[in-house]
């Protein structure tokens, strides 16, 4: 008689709860966005050859079987990146700093305006 196991998705929680794909250090969030945006399983795994491909089907067998998961997951990554990205951006040094950037874009752009 034949016997199936299932097989766990991959899936390690790094010190920080980030997810990640098997032992790489490719996060679960860009898997999923990857697959999201139509790309294939072989796709993913060219994009990412850390990890394998039996380990994208798996992790996205799990994903399609239980969205609502990860649903969850992602919505808090995004979260925390947000609060993240508002932080760094309301210090006065990083200010300062975008600003120089984006003089420096302008400037770029000019430079190039006159080029054509």
């Amino acid at each position: 008689m034949l016997t199936i196991d299932a097989i766990s998705p991959p899936i390690q929680s790094d010190p920080l709860g980030v997810l990640r794909i098997g032992a790489s250090r490719v996060r679960l969030d860009s898997v999923i966005y990857a697959f999201d945006e139509g790309n294939t399983a072989e796709e993913i795994v060219s994009q990412f050859p850390t990890i394998s491909l039996v380990d994208v089907y798996a992790v996205l067998a799990w994903y399609l079987n239980d969205r609502p998961v990860v649903a969850v997951y992602l919505a808090e990554q995004k979260a925390a990146a947000d609060e993240l990205r508002r932080d760094i951006e309301s210090r006065p040094e990083q200010r300062t700093f975008r600003a120089q950037l984006l003089a420096r874009r302008v400037e770029q752009q000019k430079a190039a305006a006159i080029v054509q």
